[in-house]
């Protein structure tokens, strides 16, 4: 199929609406089963975000307020790895939660600060956001790092981070990362980083 037998029923549901065609849930799910359908991917963990620091941390100003009023409000930030023949590929975006968009992206082999930086420094030279943006992340080093630090208050920019160990604080950006993983990332057996790249951009 075109998802690349990525698609559960639920998925299947709203893609099958975006084309016209209504049909509930359970009656998908059904006919899957009947036609021995079922996503196929595999999840593979690797620690991404390092909270083990002593530096600073932000309150959770977003408050999981997901849906705001027009774009360049609030964007939240996170970052993943990507498994090569050549090495971990590490993947950090910025989304502007308003339209649930990437604006801005960086890859790199290893995660320093700079990774999200760049990502940021993207969005920032493709939006142009206003001081008093949110920006949500979580803990990690990356984000509590005097670099990136001072690439928010240059720009007037509100820090936010989720709360210790809680994933559903950031779950727009999480829920983006398992899609891309899903629906192309975990189908693919990328030879070195170049490759990598260039499918992920695409």
């Amino acid at each position: 199929m075109s998802s690349g037998q990525s698609y559960g029923s639920r998925r299947l549901v709203t893609a099958l609406a975006s084309s016209g065609l209504q049909v509930g849930r359970y009656k998908v799910r059904r006919m899957m089963q009947q036609a021995g359908l079922k996503p196929v991917w595999k999840r593979k963990f690797v620690h991404t975000t390092n909270s083990k620091h002593a530096l600073p941390i932000a309150s959770n100003v977003l408050a999981r307020q997901f849906n705001p009023a027009a774009p360049n409000v609030a964007y939240a930030l996170d970052n993943t790895y990507i498994r090569t023949g050549a090495g971990w590929l590490y993947l950090a975006v910025v989304l502007d939660l308003f339209s649930r968009r990437v604006v801005g992206w960086a890859m790199a082999p290893s995660m320093p600060a700079t990774l999200v930086c760049d990502a940021l420094r993207m969005a920032i030279h493709a939006r142009r956001p206003a001081a008093g943006l949110v920006v949500h992340c979580d803990r990690g080093s990356q984000y509590a790092s005097d670099q990136y630090q001072a690439l928010l208050d240059e720009h007037g920019f509100v820090c936010s981070m989720s709360r210790k160990g809680n994933c559903w604080d950031n779950a727009v950006a999480e829920r983006f990362f398992l899609n891309l993983k899903m629906e192309r990332v975990w189908q693919r057996n990328y030879a070195n980083h170049a490759e990598a790249k260039l499918d992920v951009a695409n």
